[in-house]
Protein backbone atom coordinates (compact mmCIF):
# COMPACT_ATOMS: atom_id res chain seq x y z
CA UNK A 1 0.00 0.00 0.00
CA UNK A 2 1.13 3.58 -0.66
CA UNK A 3 -0.68 7.36 -0.48
CA UNK A 4 -1.30 9.75 -3.06
CA UNK A 5 -0.90 13.33 -2.80
CA UNK A 6 -3.43 14.15 -0.34
CA UNK A 7 -2.46 11.42 1.79
CA UNK A 8 -5.07 8.75 1.36
CA UNK A 9 -4.24 5.20 1.51
CA UNK A 10 -3.80 3.75 -2.23
CA UNK A 11 -3.94 0.19 -2.91
CA UNK A 12 -2.86 -1.82 -5.62
CA UNK A 13 -4.41 -4.53 -7.51
CA UNK A 14 -2.42 -6.97 -5.60
CA UNK A 15 -4.08 -5.20 -2.44
CA UNK A 16 -7.09 -5.01 -3.72
CA UNK A 17 -7.16 -8.90 -4.52
CA UNK A 18 -6.16 -9.69 -1.14
CA UNK A 19 -8.91 -8.10 0.52
CA UNK A 20 -11.43 -9.44 -2.17
CA UNK A 21 -9.68 -12.84 -1.33
CA UNK A 22 -10.65 -11.85 2.66
CA UNK A 23 -13.77 -11.02 2.60
CA UNK A 24 -15.01 -14.03 0.21
CA UNK A 25 -12.97 -16.16 3.18
CA UNK A 26 -14.70 -14.24 5.64
CA UNK A 27 -17.68 -14.79 3.34
CA UNK A 28 -17.47 -18.56 3.37
CA UNK A 29 -16.88 -18.50 7.22
CA UNK A 30 -20.07 -16.91 7.68
CA UNK A 31 -21.90 -18.93 5.49
CA UNK A 32 -20.33 -22.29 7.01
CA UNK A 33 -21.02 -20.90 10.21
CA UNK A 34 -24.39 -20.83 9.66
CA UNK A 35 -24.85 -23.99 8.04
CA UNK A 36 -23.31 -25.53 11.14
CA UNK A 37 -25.52 -23.90 13.33
CA UNK A 38 -28.32 -25.28 11.51
CA UNK A 39 -26.81 -29.09 11.09
CA UNK A 40 -26.23 -28.69 15.04
CA UNK A 41 -30.47 -27.88 15.31
CA UNK A 42 -30.90 -30.43 13.04
CA UNK A 43 -28.82 -32.88 15.71
CA UNK A 44 -30.45 -31.34 17.86
CA UNK A 45 -33.94 -32.21 16.74
CA UNK A 46 -33.01 -35.26 15.81
CA UNK A 47 -31.71 -36.53 19.31
CA UNK A 48 -35.11 -35.27 20.61
CA UNK A 49 -36.81 -37.18 18.36
CA UNK A 50 -34.40 -40.57 18.92
CA UNK A 51 -35.30 -39.62 22.79
CA UNK A 52 -39.32 -39.58 22.31
CA UNK A 53 -38.91 -43.16 20.29
CA UNK A 54 -36.48 -44.59 22.60
CA UNK A 55 -38.90 -43.50 25.19
CA UNK A 56 -41.75 -45.44 23.28
CA UNK A 57 -39.52 -48.66 22.72
CA UNK A 58 -38.69 -48.25 26.60
CA UNK A 59 -42.73 -48.16 27.61
CA UNK A 60 -43.14 -51.09 24.73
CA UNK A 61 -41.33 -53.44 26.29
CA UNK A 62 -42.27 -53.11 29.79
CA UNK A 63 -45.72 -53.53 28.42
CA UNK A 64 -44.23 -56.44 26.43
CA UNK A 65 -42.44 -57.96 29.40
CA UNK A 66 -45.59 -57.63 32.30
CA UNK A 67 -47.52 -59.06 29.16
CA UNK A 68 -45.12 -61.99 28.65
CA UNK A 69 -45.28 -62.27 32.77
CA UNK A 70 -49.35 -62.36 32.70
CA UNK A 71 -48.98 -64.66 30.05
CA UNK A 72 -46.68 -66.89 31.40
CA UNK A 73 -49.15 -66.67 34.86
CA UNK A 74 -52.13 -67.46 33.23
CA UNK A 75 -50.64 -70.48 31.12
CA UNK A 76 -49.44 -71.81 34.61
CA UNK A 77 -52.69 -71.59 36.07
CA UNK A 78 -54.52 -72.86 32.78
CA UNK A 79 -52.24 -75.63 33.47
CA UNK A 80 -52.51 -76.28 37.10
CA UNK A 81 -56.54 -76.12 36.41
CA UNK A 82 -56.10 -79.22 33.96
CA UNK A 83 -53.91 -81.18 35.89
CA UNK A 84 -56.29 -80.56 38.55
CA UNK A 85 -59.46 -80.85 36.97
CA UNK A 86 -58.43 -84.15 35.39
CA UNK A 87 -56.98 -85.53 37.92
CA UNK A 88 -60.57 -84.71 40.77
CA UNK A 89 -62.25 -86.07 37.68
CA UNK A 90 -60.49 -89.82 37.29
CA UNK A 91 -61.57 -91.12 40.80
CA UNK A 92 -65.69 -90.35 39.84
CA UNK A 93 -65.21 -91.86 36.47
CA UNK A 94 -63.94 -94.37 37.21
CA UNK A 95 -66.47 -95.69 39.64
CA UNK A 96 -69.25 -94.72 36.83
CA UNK A 97 -67.39 -96.93 34.19
CA UNK A 98 -66.62 -99.68 36.66
CA UNK A 99 -70.16 -99.69 37.65
CA UNK A 100 -71.35 -99.50 34.06
CA UNK A 101 -69.02 -102.72 33.41
CA UNK A 102 -70.97 -104.70 36.28
CA UNK A 103 -74.50 -103.98 35.46
CA UNK A 104 -73.45 -104.90 31.90
CA UNK A 105 -71.59 -108.10 33.06
CA UNK A 106 -74.35 -108.74 35.36
CA UNK A 107 -77.58 -107.86 33.13
CA UNK A 108 -76.66 -108.07 29.82
CA UNK A 109 -79.35 -110.01 27.37
CA UNK A 110 -81.99 -109.92 30.44
CA UNK A 111 -83.65 -106.94 29.28
CA UNK A 112 -83.85 -106.72 25.32
CA UNK A 113 -81.45 -105.86 22.79
CA UNK A 114 -82.17 -101.87 23.32
CA UNK A 115 -81.14 -101.90 26.19
CA UNK A 116 -78.08 -103.95 25.51
CA UNK A 117 -76.88 -101.39 22.61
CA UNK A 118 -77.34 -98.68 25.62
CA UNK A 119 -75.52 -100.05 27.81
CA UNK A 120 -72.98 -100.55 25.03
CA UNK A 121 -72.87 -96.85 24.15
CA UNK A 122 -72.60 -95.87 27.92
CA UNK A 123 -69.93 -98.59 28.64
CA UNK A 124 -67.40 -97.24 25.57
CA UNK A 125 -68.17 -93.19 26.63
CA UNK A 126 -67.14 -93.83 29.55
CA UNK A 127 -64.17 -96.15 28.34
CA UNK A 128 -63.24 -93.15 26.02
CA UNK A 129 -63.85 -90.51 28.65
CA UNK A 130 -61.03 -92.12 30.76
CA UNK A 131 -59.12 -92.55 27.84
CA UNK A 132 -59.17 -88.31 27.34
CA UNK A 133 -58.86 -87.53 30.88
CA UNK A 134 -55.93 -89.81 31.40
CA UNK A 135 -54.41 -87.70 27.97
CA UNK A 136 -55.38 -84.38 29.43
CA UNK A 137 -53.54 -85.37 32.65
CA UNK A 138 -50.54 -86.52 31.07
CA UNK A 139 -50.29 -82.85 28.63
CA UNK A 140 -50.75 -80.89 31.75
CA UNK A 141 -48.54 -82.79 33.72
CA UNK A 142 -45.75 -81.54 31.14
CA UNK A 143 -46.07 -77.66 31.88
CA UNK A 144 -44.94 -78.80 35.31
CA UNK A 145 -42.00 -81.24 35.02
CA UNK A 146 -38.73 -79.50 34.06
CA UNK A 147 -36.46 -81.75 31.37
CA UNK A 148 -33.48 -83.00 32.99
CA UNK A 149 -30.43 -82.23 31.32
CA UNK A 150 -28.35 -85.34 31.89
CA UNK A 151 -27.20 -87.19 29.21
CA UNK A 152 -29.23 -89.93 27.73
CA UNK A 153 -28.82 -92.35 24.52
CA UNK A 154 -31.71 -92.25 22.56
CA UNK A 155 -31.38 -96.11 21.64
CA UNK A 156 -32.56 -96.75 25.23
CA UNK A 157 -35.29 -94.57 25.06
CA UNK A 158 -36.69 -96.54 22.00
CA UNK A 159 -35.96 -99.94 23.55
CA UNK A 160 -38.56 -98.82 26.09
CA UNK A 161 -41.15 -97.50 23.77
CA UNK A 162 -40.77 -101.03 21.30
CA UNK A 163 -41.57 -102.72 24.34
CA UNK A 164 -44.55 -100.39 25.57
CA UNK A 165 -45.74 -101.73 22.08
CA UNK A 166 -44.87 -105.48 21.42
CA UNK A 167 -48.51 -106.69 21.69
CA UNK A 168 -49.57 -103.86 19.21
CA UNK A 169 -46.86 -104.45 16.45
CA UNK A 170 -46.71 -108.02 16.93
CA UNK A 171 -50.62 -107.56 16.18
CA UNK A 172 -49.81 -106.17 12.53
CA UNK A 173 -46.67 -107.88 11.94
CA UNK A 174 -44.91 -104.04 11.73
CA UNK A 175 -40.88 -104.21 10.90
CA UNK A 176 -39.19 -101.67 13.32
CA UNK A 177 -36.04 -100.62 11.84
CA UNK A 178 -33.16 -98.02 13.09
CA UNK A 179 -30.12 -96.14 12.40
CA UNK A 180 -27.65 -95.54 15.35
CA UNK A 181 -29.12 -93.09 17.69
CA UNK A 182 -27.19 -90.21 19.30
CA UNK A 183 -26.59 -89.44 23.10
CA UNK A 184 -28.55 -86.29 23.73
CA UNK A 185 -29.59 -84.22 27.04
CA UNK A 186 -33.01 -84.94 27.34
CA UNK A 187 -35.87 -86.23 29.85
CA UNK A 188 -36.26 -90.39 29.42
CA UNK A 189 -39.95 -90.41 30.44
CA UNK A 190 -40.84 -87.61 28.14
CA UNK A 191 -38.83 -88.73 25.11
CA UNK A 192 -40.38 -92.51 25.23
CA UNK A 193 -43.36 -90.57 25.29
CA UNK A 194 -42.48 -89.12 21.82
CA UNK A 195 -40.90 -91.99 20.29
CA UNK A 196 -43.75 -94.22 21.51
CA UNK A 197 -46.05 -92.01 20.49
CA UNK A 198 -45.04 -91.49 16.73
CA UNK A 199 -44.35 -95.51 16.06
CA UNK A 200 -47.49 -96.13 17.89
CA UNK A 201 -49.12 -93.79 15.32
CA UNK A 202 -47.19 -95.23 12.08
CA UNK A 203 -48.22 -98.67 13.24
CA UNK A 204 -51.72 -98.06 13.90
CA UNK A 205 -52.46 -95.77 10.39
CA UNK A 206 -51.50 -98.54 8.17
CA UNK A 207 -52.66 -99.42 5.06
CA UNK A 208 -54.90 -102.27 4.76
CA UNK A 209 -53.31 -105.19 3.55
CA UNK A 210 -49.99 -103.56 3.92
CA UNK A 211 -47.10 -104.59 6.39
CA UNK A 212 -46.06 -101.54 8.36
CA UNK A 213 -42.83 -100.93 7.87
CA UNK A 214 -41.63 -98.11 10.57
CA UNK A 215 -37.76 -96.28 9.96
CA UNK A 216 -35.92 -94.13 12.59
CA UNK A 217 -33.12 -92.15 11.53
CA UNK A 218 -31.16 -89.40 13.23
CA UNK A 219 -28.51 -86.84 10.88
CA UNK A 220 -26.52 -84.17 12.55
CA UNK A 221 -27.06 -80.60 11.35
CA UNK A 222 -24.65 -78.33 13.02
CA UNK A 223 -26.12 -77.72 16.79
CA UNK A 224 -28.59 -79.75 16.40
CA UNK A 225 -29.90 -84.07 15.63
CA UNK A 226 -32.61 -83.97 13.25
CA UNK A 227 -34.31 -87.47 14.07
CA UNK A 228 -36.88 -88.76 11.95
CA UNK A 229 -40.03 -91.92 12.43
CA UNK A 230 -40.78 -93.24 8.94
CA UNK A 231 -43.25 -95.36 7.24
CA UNK A 232 -45.61 -96.73 4.90
CA UNK A 233 -48.60 -96.06 5.95
CA UNK A 234 -52.04 -94.23 4.32
CA UNK A 235 -49.74 -90.36 4.77
CA UNK A 236 -51.78 -87.02 5.18
CA UNK A 237 -53.03 -84.60 3.02
CA UNK A 238 -50.97 -80.72 3.20
CA UNK A 239 -53.77 -78.80 4.53
CA UNK A 240 -53.69 -80.67 7.57
CA UNK A 241 -49.94 -80.89 8.51
CA UNK A 242 -50.43 -78.35 10.98
CA UNK A 243 -54.02 -79.26 12.78
CA UNK A 244 -52.41 -82.50 13.57
CA UNK A 245 -50.40 -81.17 16.68
CA UNK A 246 -53.32 -79.19 17.93
CA UNK A 247 -55.10 -81.28 21.12
CA UNK A 248 -58.00 -82.87 20.46
CA UNK A 249 -57.68 -82.61 16.71
CA UNK A 250 -58.55 -85.67 14.79
CA UNK A 251 -58.74 -86.76 10.58
CA UNK A 252 -60.62 -89.52 10.84
CA UNK A 253 -63.64 -91.22 13.01
CA UNK A 254 -63.63 -93.36 15.79
CA UNK A 255 -64.78 -96.17 14.09
CA UNK A 256 -61.95 -96.06 11.56
CA UNK A 257 -58.75 -95.08 14.07
CA UNK A 258 -58.97 -95.45 18.21
CA UNK A 259 -57.81 -92.33 19.72
CA UNK A 260 -57.98 -89.39 21.97
CA UNK A 261 -55.86 -86.91 19.24
CA UNK A 262 -53.66 -85.82 22.41
CA UNK A 263 -50.32 -88.04 21.55
CA UNK A 264 -49.11 -85.53 18.88
CA UNK A 265 -49.97 -82.51 21.30
CA UNK A 266 -47.86 -84.73 23.48
CA UNK A 267 -45.29 -84.30 21.27
CA UNK A 268 -45.08 -81.18 20.06
CA UNK A 269 -44.56 -80.14 23.87
CA UNK A 270 -41.85 -82.55 24.75
CA UNK A 271 -39.81 -81.41 21.77
CA UNK A 272 -40.54 -77.51 22.28
CA UNK A 273 -39.88 -77.74 25.65
CA UNK A 274 -36.20 -79.46 24.89
CA UNK A 275 -35.65 -76.81 22.55
CA UNK A 276 -36.76 -78.26 19.18
CA UNK A 277 -39.22 -78.44 16.59
CA UNK A 278 -41.13 -81.04 15.04
CA UNK A 279 -42.55 -81.07 12.01
CA UNK A 280 -44.33 -83.27 8.92
CA UNK A 281 -43.49 -84.95 5.54
CA UNK A 282 -46.17 -87.04 4.20
CA UNK A 283 -48.05 -88.06 0.97
CA UNK A 284 -51.41 -89.22 1.03
CA UNK A 285 -51.12 -93.13 0.37
CA UNK A 286 -47.24 -93.23 -0.31
CA UNK A 287 -46.42 -92.81 4.20
CA UNK A 288 -45.57 -90.48 6.74
CA UNK A 289 -42.19 -89.21 7.82
CA UNK A 290 -42.25 -87.53 11.60
CA UNK A 291 -39.31 -84.81 12.08
CA UNK A 292 -37.94 -83.26 14.83
CA UNK A 293 -34.87 -81.81 16.14
CA UNK A 294 -32.80 -81.79 19.53
CA UNK A 295 -29.91 -79.76 20.78
CA UNK A 296 -26.67 -81.85 20.36
CA UNK A 297 -24.54 -82.47 23.32
CA UNK A 298 -21.72 -80.13 21.82
CA UNK A 299 -20.90 -77.86 18.83
CA UNK A 300 -18.35 -80.14 16.30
Amino acid sequence: MSTDGAGRLATSDGDSAYIRAVLNILEDYAAEKDLLAQTQRALLNILDDFDGEKSKVERANLQLQTKTIQLARSNAELEQFAYVASHDLQEPLRMVSMYMQLFEKRFKGQIDEKADKYLAYAVDGSKRMQALIGGLLAYSRLGNADHGSSRLALDGVVDTALANLQAALLETGAIVTRDPLPVVAADPIQLAQVFQNLIANANKFHRPDVRPQIHLSAVRQGPQWLLSVEDNGIGIEPQFFDRIFVIFQRLHTRAEFPGTGIGLSICKKVIERHGGTIWIESQLGQGTSFRFTLPALETP
